[in-house]
């Protein structure tokens, strides 16, 4: 290469290099920072497993669960409620005459067991009233707690979950454009283009059976009514999501599923949702497919022992989708109401923490192991070398030469 080849290759090679470094000012590098947190220089503590360390930790979460678990099971014991089924009581009870419940009624109370429950129907207007007497055997409360319970009923379905309207649930008055683009599908808008209020399935559904307080039965006398009260039955939290409607009377149209409530829609005034701690209860929607909710209570006075009746208005159908209707009548103790499933596990996780210490105890003490014994690390083992050895006339590669 001449000298002017060579003078030119060094001015084009300055240039490039200039060129990088005016347009890569800093330099690219992917380290991350010098700290002890993104270099993992931070404290640590390391604790060495010993046997003397952990065998008494089994022990130790034995002895706290075990008891915890036992208390939990005493609490949930203490708890004494009775569970009517009455799904069928529309198509099986007699009219106007009791009868034995053909079914198993779940009880639990203190001083013995109570006779069989009865049903029977009766007709007030164009609703059947299911009738249900119950004896309570001794006294009870307060408080004392009336619920509903479904089963097979999916309120956790993702679509069934997202099918309402917040802003309309706050009190706003929504635009019909912006609820027919909203989430309250297939529930939003009816035939003549007005919004429902509330929209959504899960507005719609709503548990509607209409359940009295109980009455007392007594010899020769009228009954007495155990006054019990749909107030306090929703969270605090509710409350502040569900306030008065801003919608004026004409502007919306009750659900399908309210038109018995409101055969004449809305003309008489829109309901006050904020008031309507039933409808609160019903709008949290339950985790499970099996759930109870509260629909009335009495904390102020006991629920003597005696023969109640309570009368029930049948309006919402189980038995299409292949589910259950009850009541639940209970109390409660410090831990709430009876649920033995916290206590059994307590007990379990106590149980085998207990028995497995006591095999580890018993194995350590039989054959105990030298602590930092490298002959249990597999990959410092010496292995055999089974390898075969080639000698002579390899058949693939012919004669080997030395």
């Amino acid at each position: 290469m001449s000298h002017t080849e060579m003078t030119q290759a060094e001015s084009f090679g300055e240039h490039e290099h200039r060129g990088d470094l005016d347009g890569d000012k800093k330099p690219r590098s992917k380290r991350p920072a010098n700290t002890a947190f993104r270099q993992q220089r931070l404290k640590a503590w390391q604790p060495i497993l010993t046997p003397k360390s952990v065998l008494p930790l089994f022990f130790i979460v034995g002895v706290i669960f075990a008891p915890i678990g036992g208390l939990l099971l005493w609490a949930s014991s203490q708890v004494e409620e009775i569970a009517i089924d009455y799904s069928e009581c529309y198509d099986k009870a007699p009219w106007n005459q009791s009868a034995q419940i053909p079914h198993d009624v779940k009880s639990s109370f203190k001083s013995h067991k109570p006779d069989h429950p009865t049903w029977e129907r009766h007709r007030v207007g164009d609703t059947t009233v299911c009738r249900l007497i119950f004896e309570i055997p001794n006294d009870i409360g307060p408080p004392v707690f009336m619920y509903y319970r479904l089963t097979n009923f999916y309120q956790n379905h993702r679509r069934y979950v997202k099918s309402l309207d917040v802003d309309q649930l706050k009190g706003k008055a929504v635009d019909n454009k912006t609820i027919d683009g909203g989430s309250c599908d297939p529930l939003k808008l009816d035939p003549s283009g007005k919004a429902y209020y509330p929209c959504g399935l899960i507005a719609n559904s709503q548990f509607n059976d209409t359940i009295n307080s109980p009455q007392l039965l007594s010899v020769g006398d009228d009954p007495k009514t155990y006054f019990m009260t749909n107030k306090s039955i929703a969270w605090e939290s509710d409350k502040e999501l569900i306030k008065t409607t801003k919608y004026k009377p004409g502007q919306v149209v009750p659900p399908p599923n309210w038109h018995d409530r409101y055969p004449n829609g809305y003309e008489d005034g829109i309901p006050d949702l904020h008031e309507n701690e039933e409808f609160m209860v019903w709008m949290r929607t339950a985790a499970l497919p099996n759930f109870s909710k509260l629909s009335r209570r009495n904390d102020t006075t006991s629920m003597t022992r005696g023969t109640y009746q309570l009368d029930i208005a049948h309006h919402f159908p189980v038995t299409e989708y292949g589910g259950t209707k009850s009541i639940l009548i209970s109390t409660r103790t410090v831990m709430g109401g009876q649920n033995p499933f916290m206590g059994i596990a307590y007990v379990v996780v106590g149980g085998v923490c207990v028995l497995l210490g006591t095999l580890f105890t018993i194995a350590h003490l039989i054959r105990p192991r030298k602590l930092g014994d490298h002959t249990y690390l597999t990959w410092n083992s010496e292995q055999e070398n089974t390898a075969p050895v080639a000698t002579g006339r390899d058949a693939r590669f012919g004669p080997r030469v030395a």
